[in-house]
C-alpha cells in the first residue's frame, strides 16, 4: 500500500462562507475525510477498530493556509501517516489547486479511544500498527495551548445536530462555533493564515460549554472552552482551545 494517499475534492456551495471562501470547519472536514479513507486502505478504518472496541479521535491540528478555495474549484489533497509517537498517530496533509499551487497544509494528531471507558488507549497497548513515513516538508507537530484568562465569554448548549457518529461534538462543529465569535465584517477582510487547535475532552448532548475568547492585536483569535463537570467538586474541565492567526 502506498504511504501517500491522494484524493480530489470539488468544493460545494455549502462548504464556503458568505464571501465564497472555504470555511475553516471544512478544512478540518476535508482533512478528516481523506484520513478516514486512507485508514480504511491501511486496515485501520472505523469497522476494523470497532472489532477492537476502539475509535479514532483527533486531539490537535496545526494548519497553515496560503489561499482558501472557492465554490466550484477542484482541489487535490495528499495525506500520509507520520511515524507513530508514544501516545499518538500524527498525519500530514497538503492541498493544492488545479494548477498545483498549494492551498493549505496541516498536521493532525490522532489517538485511539475506548468505546467502553471513553479513555485514550496508547499505541503500544492498542494492537493497532500504522507504518509512518516522512516526506521532508511536514509542519512541526502541534503543541499544547495553555489555559488563559480571556475577556469575552459566551455559552453553547450541545444539541443533537452537534453530535457525530461517536456521540460527541465533532471537531469541525467546534470550529464553526469559533468562527461565529467574529462578525461578518471581520470575516469580509480577514482570512486565516495559521490555525492551532487542541481538543482536550469530549462534550456530549445537553452539556453546556463556556467559551472565553479575545481578539489580540487585531489579528490573533484566542479561544478556550470549558464545561462544568458532572461531579461538581471536580470544577470545570477544558474541552478545547484554539488560536487562529489572521
Amino acid at each position: 500500500m502506498k504511504p501517500i494517499y491522494s484524493k480530489r475534492f470539488k468544493i460545494g456551495d455549502t462548504q464556503v462562507n458568505a464571501f465564497d471562501r472555504l470555511k475553516n470547519s471544512q478544512i478540518l472536514a476535508i482533512m478528516q475525510e481523506a484520513a478516514g479513507e486512507h485508514s480504511v486502505l491501511l486496515d485501520t478504518g472505523k469497522e476494523s477498530l470497532q472489532e477492537k472496541g476502539l475509535f479514532w479521535a483527533v486531539i490537535r491540528y496545526h494548519i497553515e493556509v496560503r489561499r482558501l478555495p472557492r465554490a466550484g474549484e477542484t482541489i487535490t489533497v495528499e495525506t500520509w501517516p507520520m511515524p507513530t509517537t508514544r501516545t499518538a498517530y500524527p498525519r500530514a496533509t497538503v492541498a493544492c489547486d488545479a494548477q498545483g499551487n498549494e492551498l493549505f497544509r496541516g498536521i493532525s494528531l490522532w489517538v485511539l479511544m475506548s468505546f467502553e471507558t471513553r479513555a485514550m488507549v496508547l499505541p503500544a497497548k492498542s494492537g493497532v500498527l500504522v507504518e509512518g513515513c516522512l516526506r521532508g516538508d511536514e509542519l512541526s507537530l502541534p503543541g499544547s495551548l495553555l489555559p488563559r484568562m480571556l475577556e469575552n465569554k459566551e455559552s453553547r448548549t450541545v444539541r443533537f445536530s452537534d453530535l457525530d457518529i461517536n456521540g460527541h461534538v465533532n471537531n469541525c462543529r467546534y470550529m464553526e462555533w469559533v468562527d461565529d465569535l467574529l462578525d461578518r465584517d471581520f470575516h469580509r477582510t480577514h482570512c486565516p493564515k495559521e490555525l492551532v487547535i487542541c481538543y482536550l475532552s469530549e462534550a456530549r448532548e445537553k452539556q453546556t460549554v463556556d467559551i472565553t475568547w479575545a481578539l489580540e492585536k487585531g489579528e490573533v483569535l484566542s479561544v478556550d472552552a470549558t464545561r462544568e463537570e458532572e461531579n461538581m467538586s471536580a470544577g470545570h474541565g477544558r474541552v478545547f482551545s484554539a488560536q487562529i492567526r489572521y
